[in-house]
């Protein structure tokens, strides 16, 4: 990978832990992709963990080569979890329909860093219902759901 490398080991427990590093391109997107399939499809752990820690920024592709591996694993009953990432590629991910639940360890954003928040936290805290961001347009589409 360009200006990136990924690590590969296996936890205690067996899971399959995939680590990339840096930022992500599209450059990076085939042997990214590769990675993951060949993980999902022919080493088949309980469990993929993708540890997120070091990366610095995804490109649209990858955004989607992960949210794809959500749907190969469950194809696959390979469970897929997204950890230690950003809360930066968290939003990216979330908005390419990967469901929180498999979005785990997200770095709180540094106040300074965004003026952004979540719609449902700016809602509550404005007293308005949690379906203003629906309103606003926002639509979370899960990744479980058919069709992604």
């Amino acid at each position: 990978m360009t200006e990136a490398t990924v690590g590969v080991e296996t936890g205690p427990d067996g899971s399959l832990i995939i680590q990339p590093h840096g930022i992500l391109g599209a450059d990076d997107a085939v042997e990214l992709r590769r990675a993951l399939v060949d993980a999902v499809r022919h080493v088949r752990p309980l469990r993929l963990i993708l540890d997120l820690h070091d990366v610095q920024g995804l490109d649209p592709i990858n955004v989607g080569t992960l949210a794809a591996a959500c749907h190969l694993g469950d194809d696959h009953k390979v469970a897929v979890f997204l950890d230690n990432s950003s809360a930066a590629v968290a939003g990216q991910l979330t908005a390419a329909g990967v469901p929180h639940h498999r979005l785990r360890g997200v770095s709180s954003p540094h106040p300074a860093s965004s003026g952004l928040s979540h719609p449902a936290a700016s809602a509550s805290a404005s007293g308005a219902s949690p379906s203003a961001g629906a309103a606003a347009g926002v639509v979370a589409r899960p990744c479980d759901e058919p069709g992604f």
